[in-house]
């Protein structure tokens, strides 16, 4: 072999290429991103449209129909979900993980743009964001102050920090919750507009003709010129109370003697607290796909600054903070890699018993985990848990080929022989092995750089970071081990006394498993028949394991969720809001509780939700759990009347907490027959007691009052149609008429009827409006009014009518075991050629689900073809691939013993098992094809072969296990997800390493070919009798 020659010969070059490796890997590690996951979030556009008045039919039919018809041609969407509510029509177009986000979004643009036309003259501009039409903020700031107002406090927000904020990298926009804009209210009295023969119109006129600021332009001299300016507009409640609106018999009506003006602000339907205190919040959301990570550590370092401007008395802190938990899990896992790099040392320790021989495995850790930075930077990858959590299990798969490389050279200058001729036969014996344990490893992960999807995305990164951290161990064992070997080791003559009890116990065990491997041999039925029962198993195991797609994690946060009844007022969700507030002060676990009523990006909202966002002590600090405390606070907040109010533990995988775990869509022509098949699809849903909080989105229970027009009555008395709906909607909506001027910014002018003559559906019927000569009119003789129900919202998805079942899931029920249900439900209460989907968490555990078998089945095609390439058969291959179903059963024991299910994390460790377990078999069969070339016959071939390369295969299985240890224990933020994937690791080679040390030469008896002594084949001259003779000796020393 060149490498190994090259090295052992060239020291030095040895020593420069490992040193190369190590610098570029640190400079290409400082190059990269900081993440919670691989960028998994996917393309999503969202066009919002406001149509001021619009009831949800109207939104549907002439805003959302057009525009879904329009978008639905693009290239690479996903899904397109909508939602039409009152006045607001609401759509989320996710595109492929392919998409670019900026394409996509002028995609949208220019579709949008094509039907504008085609929408009501009457609807605003429709709003194209690269965000979720419901998208919440990542961080939030609250301000608070007790010498300011909330209108200061909102005045200053809105004009110091949120431009700040909106140019940092990432940020796609910034919310004001609790909000209290300024705004010039004027407060309109019923009676008394009809006492002196005026209308709302007549007002809206009079501050249209009185209220402007028109350019005057200027006076010129031969030598000067002056800028004229005059002040038409009005500033001042005092001056629009002076405001005349009409001259009635002479006597000038001004707005004080119909109403009041008051400066205030423009919506006070919502509001945000920190810990019960009244405070204003500021939201940072970011771009669908920016890295949450980078944004907030954005908006922390401009939060020095931010603090230094503060008026005098004002306070600001963080409310909540996604960013911790991601934090917090990269810091862990770091911590981890640490503790798995002094356990695979102790091993290499305890095997070898030599500082010297110890230091040469363990200086291939460093160079092989920082060179495999090289490719993750090249790859366009990121550090973030996945690839931290490869490189962790990558530690006890770097040293496994330093490992074989260095017990075979070591062996030999025990026996006697001098280090460089031992490093240059032992590395010559064992370079094929490990070039073939290194394409292995890597050819499992082939199939996984290939898979599309969020799956896919989430595997990639993880099995190229550990193919590229395996690789560059490969390389480093065929350089740098073998020289290091050639100038550090020594034959000792004489050991210590713990170096030959180890040893001693050593060849009691390599002894003792030798002539159980012998008798063995001769009941191979016996063995054979336990392997089948052991593959056999994992039909058992995979049935009871229960699937999910991914652990719950304790991220220490906990959202509360509050619905109100429809129809219920600001002020009854914010009562309840306080004692849901309440329930989180008696918690001593919660360090902060950030509510937010009515909460959105955009006005108008509705007022019947609230979402309360929890923050936890730090883990370290907290004897309990996050889902504990959740736990604790479920029946709790369930058990509030008049509200339904729950807890919800945040999905991982970038999942919106939005979104329960179940989302069933059922999907219909219309409405009405929508909600009978929901209603019937529920009715049966709630027999499985593993589905809390359950509910729908389609709602059709929303009270309204109808305003029926008498089209002969209003002609008679000569009053417009138009002028009726006007009336009502500045009387009881408020109209933006026009805008006033204070301290530099444009603020709205706001008409409306006073809260006190808007409170019964009596009030409607007492409007006035103009008739024909100047007469007013009761709108009570013009209209009908009746008290019915209308949809809170109306959705698509994939452009059908739908309505959406979503549900939390009970302790210790899976998705999986749900969605079955589901699924039989569905088909046993919903009529023959019904649609349904999935959407969420729902969604994406079935296609990770698909997508995982299917790598699975690819990765053990491809390491059979590689193997077979290798190794010039196709039998070979075949009796290494036996330890795999050995190592699953040992894999779905320990999560069943763990308590651990089938989800992403689990299945990822499943993959990178097939190229461990296979290591060991690579080494048994490569070796006893070696002997049967050197004259042995097939048999004692075998036994030879297991017992000589049985403390490697203890050696780097010891590695790995030990390595994986930290992760099955694992504790502190995301630790659930580690867990999986650690245990999977362990009890796969656990019981897969036991049963291989048997099965795989047994199995070699029985397949393998004999081969034919191949003369000169022991290198320097040797003959193969001689080398045979020397092996032999060897092994009884």
């Amino acid at each position: 072999m060149v490498l190994p020659d090259l090295s052992i010969r060239r020291p030095v070059l040895a020593t420069v290429m490992s040193v190369m490796l190590i610098l570029v890997g640190i400079i290409s590690y400082t190059r990269l991103a900081v993440r919670e996951y691989p960028n998994i979030d996917p393309p999503i556009v969202s066009v919002r449209t406001v149509y001021t008045g619009a009831s949800a039919e109207v939104v549907e039919s002439q805003i959302t129909q057009p525009l879904e018809d329009s978008l639905a041609g693009i290239e690479g969407i996903r899904t397109i979900k909508s939602a039409s509510r009152e006045e607001v029509s609401q759509i989320t177009v996710e595109f492929t993980l392919a998409r670019d986000i900026d394409v996509a979004a002028n995609d949208v643009r220019d579709r949008v743009a094509r039907v504008r036309g085609r929408l009501p003259d009457e609807t605003d501009e429709p709003v194209i964001a690269k965000i979720e039409a419901d998208a919440f903020p990542i961080i939030w700031l609250a301000f608070s102050s007790d010498h300011h107002t909330p209108l200061e406090i909102t005045d200053y927000a809105d004009r110091v920090v949120k431009d700040r904020l909106q140019t940092l990298p990432g940020v796609a926009s910034v919310m004001i919750g609790g909000e209290r804009r300024y705004a010039m209210r004027l407060w309109l009295d019923r009676e008394r507009l009809a006492a002196y023969g005026l209308t709302p119109q007549d007002v809206e006129d009079a501050l249209r003709r009185q209220n402007v600021n028109v350019p005057s332009g200027r006076i010129e001299s031969r030598q000067r010129e002056f800028t004229v300016l005059t002040e038409t507009d009005l500033r001042t409640p005092e001056e629009f109370d002076r405001l005349i609106i009409r001259e009635v018999n002479n006597y000038p009506v001004r707005l004080r003697d119909v109403g009041y003006a008051e400066l205030g602000a423009a919506d006070d339907r919502n509001a945000v607290r920190v810990n019960g205190n009244p405070a204003v919040g500021v939201g940072v959301v970011k771009q669908s796909n920016a890295n949450t990570l980078a944004v907030a550590k954005g908006v922390k370092a401009e939060l020095p600054n931010l603090i230094a401007a503060l008026p005098a008395g004002m306070k600001l802190q963080i409310g909540f903070d996604s960013s911790v938990f991601i934090n917090e899990s990269i810091k862990s896992v770091f911590e981890t890699l640490a503790e798995a790099l002094i356990l695979v040392v102790l091993v290499i320790f305890f095997f070898l018993r030599s500082v010297r021989a110890t230091l040469i495995p363990f200086v291939t850790i460093p160079v092989s985990l920082i060179g495999a930075f090289i490719f993750v930077n090249a790859l366009g990858f990121s550090v973030n848990v996945l690839t931290l959590l490869a490189l962790v299990l990558a530690i006890g798969l770097v040293v496994d080929d330093a490992i074989v490389m260095l017990e075979n050279i070591y062996r030999r200058i025990e026996h006697g022989m001098p280090p460089r001729q031992a490093a240059l036969e032992g590395s010559k014996e064992i370079a094929f092995a490990v070039i073939a344990m290194t394409i292995t490893v890597a050819a499992v992960f082939v199939p996984v750089a290939f898979m599309t999807g969020t799956t896919g995305r989430l595997f990639r990164e993880f099995a190229l970071t550990v193919s590229a951290a395996v690789i560059v161990s490969g390389f480093v064992a065929l350089t740098l081990t073998p020289m290091m070997c050639s100038k550090m080791l020594r034959h000792e003559r004489q050991h210590g006394r713990l170096y030959r009890i180890i040893e001693r116990w050593m060849e009691r065990l390599n002894t003792g498993y030798k002539a159980l491997l012998t008798r063995a041999l001769s009941r191979r039925g016996l063995i054979l028949s336990l392997g089948l029962a052991a593959a056999g198993a994992i039909v058992i195991l995979f049935m009871t394991l229960k699937a999910e797609l991914s652990p719950l994690e304790d991220r220490g946060i906990i959202i509360g969720v509050m619905l109100a009844p429809e129809g219920a007022t600001m002020a009854y969700t914010d009562s309840y809001a306080r004692r849901v507030e309440a329930l989180y002060a008696q918690v001593p676990e919660i360090k902060t509780y950030f509510m937010v009523v009515a909460p959105g990006l955009e006005r108008p909202n509705p007022v019947t939700s609230a979402f309360s966002f929890v923050s936890l002590k730090p883990w370290s600090e907290r004897p309990r759990k996050q889902q504990q405390i959740a736990a604790e606070l479920m029946p709790k907040m369930f058990g509030l009347p008049g509200v339904m109010a729950f807890p919800v533990n945040p999905p991982s995988l970038g999942q919106s907490f939005r979104n329960p775990p179940l989302m069933f869509v059922v999907q219909a022509s219309s409405y009405a027959e929508l909600q009978t098949m929901v209603n019937n699809l529920m009715a049966k849903a709630r027999e499985f007691p593993g589905l809390v909080n359950m509910d729908s989105d389609l709602k059709l229970n929303k009270p309204q009052l109808t305003v029926k027009l008498d089209r002969e009555k209003t002609s008679d008395v000569g009053v417009e149609v138009d002028t009726v709906g006007r009336t009502l909607e500045t009387l009881l909506g408020g109209r933006q008429v026009t805008r006033f001027k204070r301290e530099g910014e444009q603020y709205d002018v706001i008409v409306k009827l006073a809260d006190k003559d808007r409170t019964t559906p009596t009030d409607l019927a007492a409007i006035f409006v103009r008739g024909k000569d100047g007469q007013l009119v009761r709108l009570d003789n013009l209209v009908q009014i009746r008290e019915t129900v209308a949809p809170k919202e109306l959705n698509h998805f994939n452009r059908l009518r739908s309505a959406t079942i979503s549900a939390n899931l009970a302790p210790g029920v899976a998705l999986g075991d749900a969605l079955a249900f589901m699924d039989q439900a569905a088909k046993e209460v919903l009529p023959a050629g019904a649609q349904t989907a999935l959407d969420g968490q729902s969604r994406e555990f079935k296609e990770s689900g698909v997508s995982m078998y299917l790598a699975f089945v690819l990765a053990l095609i491809f390491l059979y073809l590689v193997l077979s390439a290798q190794f010039e058969s196709f039998v070979d291959p075949f009796i290494i691939m036996l330890s795999v179903p050995l190592a699953v059963t040992g894999a779905l024991l320990s999560l069943y013993l763990a308590g651990g299910t089938l989800n992403v994390y689990s299945q990822i460790g499943m993959v990178m098992l097939v190229g461990l377990i296979t290591k060991n078999g690579i080494l048994i069969v490569e070796f006893a094809n070696q002997l049967q070339e050197r004259g042995r016959a097939l048999r004692d071939a075998v036994v030879e072969a297991a017992g000589l390369r049985l403390r490697p295969i203890l050696m780097t299985t010891a590695a790995m296990i030990l390595g994986a240890i930290p992760l099955a224990f694992a504790r502190g933020a995301g630790a659930e997800s580690r867990q999986q994937i650690g245990w999977v690791i362990v009890g796969g080679l656990l019981l897969g390493t036991l049963l291989t040390l048997f099965v795989i030469p047994t199995a070699y008896t029985l397949l393998a070919r004999s081969r034919r002594p191949i003369s000169d084949s022991g290198g320097d001259g040797e003959s193969g009798a001689a080398v045979e003779e020397r092996e032999y000796a060897e092994t009884k020393l």
